[in-house]
């Protein structure tokens, strides 16, 4: 396996469930500042020019969601989805939600050229980060269990995606201390090896 990443991306989300399920893995940088992700080469990896990508022995893999269930897949003795489909249902619920909401209103911070292309309409969709995310967060804080894990007492996909998406919050303005049970999750679920192992890589902040 390889990981194409960038530092302080939700690529995180992967290397962190990689090192739960076990599985040895190779990192490959993706240096953002050089517009590496733009690059023939990377391009030839993932034509979307974004990471996470991972390559597998059957193939390459693109979009969060899809390798974490992927991971989940060929490792099920770790655990990572609920026997429950009902439960199953929920956590990936949760992560479409951390997909296409969350990440996109952290996205308009330094991505607004994917969605406008006057400075001024760009302008103003950074400033809106922080009261977006902030409403963001207190749906996560209100709707989810965070007890101890995302969905309640079993770890699961979701809770990589929601603690490496979450490292953003302080940088898009967002007070944690306002929303304690995220907090909590967060002391708690950093100190698992698994995520000490990824920082140690330097691929969460």
């Amino acid at each position: 396996m390889r990981l194409h990443y960038a530092p302080g991306t939700i690529a995180g989300a992967v290397a962190i469930a990689l090192h739960e399920a076990k599985i040895p893995f190779e990192l490959v940088l993706v240096d953002f500042s050089a517009l590496a992700q733009r690059s023939p080469e990377f391009l030839r990896i993932n034509p979307k020019g974004r990471v996470p990508a991972l390559e597998t022995p059957q193939g390459i893999l693109t979009e969060t969601g899809a390798i974490l269930d992927y991971i989940a897949a060929i490792c099920p003795e770790a655990g990572l989805v609920p026997d429950s489909a009902y439960e199953a249902a929920q956590m990936r619920g949760v992560m479409g939600y951390l997909n296409g909401t969350f990440h996109v209103a952290h996205a308009h911070k330094h991505r607004g050229h994917r969605w406008a292309k006057t400075k001024s309409t760009m302008d103003e969709l950074t400033a809106m980060v922080p009261e977006t995310m902030t409403a963001c967060t207190a749906y996560l804080e209100a709707e989810l269990p965070l007890a101890p894990f995302a969905m309640g007492a079993a770890q699961t996909l979701a809770d990589p995606y929601l603690y490496a998406a979450t490292a953003w919050l302080p940088g898009d303005g967002v007070d944690l201390s306002a929303f304690p049970k995220l907090s909590t999750f967060r002391q708690f679920y950093g100190n698992r090896p698994a995520v000490q192992a990824a920082i140690q890589q330097g691929i969460l902040g």
